[in-house]
């Protein structure tokens, strides 16, 4: 089921979101050359067309981006992650980029969130798929807290 759908008019790049029911994930799918404004909306097009879901595993596949991929790892850890977690992802596959079998993404969780989500990443997507379907069987870990113990302080609005 297509969630939402981003396209560059520009250059034709885009992002897609689904959810895959067959196999109870998030598909993300980047295609192009995305520059970090149109990254930065994906990912708060994840944050605000994935919650009423709380599916906790995300296929992010980047095989078809091209082009240097968002280099806000900062933003990635510090405000898309808490929100993400408390809307109950924890278990991403990140496909890397077929072109450069490689990816900047460097994550590292802070103290207060570690534990709550496991990412691995891979060359393609059919051995992603295989990890998320093994990730089906195991306890799913529990929401990870704010700083506060409160969870995530922002709204997606004030992404």
């Amino acid at each position: 089921m297509l969630l939402h759908s981003l396209t560059d008019a520009a250059d034709g790049s885009n992002c897609t979101l689904r959810y895959e029911a067959q196999n109870r994930w998030l598909r993300a799918t980047w295609r192009g050359f995305i520059d970090a404004a149109e990254a930065r909306r994906g990912a708060v097009s994840y944050l605000a067309n994935a919650g009423g879901l709380h599916c906790p595993y995300l296929l992010n596949d980047n095989a078809a981006l091209q082009g240097p991929w968002f280099d806000s790892a900062r933003w990635l850890e510090t405000v898309w992650l808490p929100h993400a977690l408390a809307l109950g992802l924890r278990y991403v596959a990140h496909v890397v980029q077929a072109d450069t079998h490689a990816d900047i993404l460097t994550l590292t969780l802070p103290p207060h969130l570690a534990g709550a989500l496991e990412l691995q990443i891979f060359d393609d997507a059919p051995t992603a798929e295989a990890w998320l379907r093994s990730c089906q069987h195991c306890p799913v870990p529990a929401a990870a807290a704010g700083p506060d113990g409160a969870g995530p302080n922002r709204t997606v609005a004030q992404l």
